[in-house]
């Protein structure tokens, strides 16, 4: 479940950094509001994967998944450039997440 509870957490991370970039364009409180919601989800579900998982697993994952995601998300949804370089560096940053769990 702890494992769940991770992938969720970098998931509403995304979902946050997307709101960031949303409330920088359009400033409103459905977005604001939104934004909090995001981060507030994500932090309350890594401090429960964190009650089973180790914390150096834990935030490496978490912060893979938010910071890839929120690279994927900036090309898909508001055109940044995409090209294979950007690609490469997204998947190394997860193969090392991935990496870290195998080695521990």
């Amino acid at each position: 479940m702890a494992w769940l509870y991770l992938v969720l957490a970098g998931m509403c991370e995304m979902f946050g950094v997307a709101m960031i970039n949303k409330l920088n364009q359009t400033r409103n409180i459905q977005t604001f509001v939104l934004l909090l919601a995001g981060f507030g989800a994500s932090f309350l579900l890594l401090a429960a994967a964190m009650k089973t998982l180790p914390m150096g697993i834990s935030y490496a994952i978490w912060t893979g998944i938010g910071a890839s995601g929120g690279t994927i998300l900036g090309m898909v949804l508001y055109g940044e450039p995409k090209n294979a370089l950007r690609i490469l560096f997204i998947v190394m940053v997860l193969g090392a997440a991935v990496g870290l769990k195998l080695v521990s």
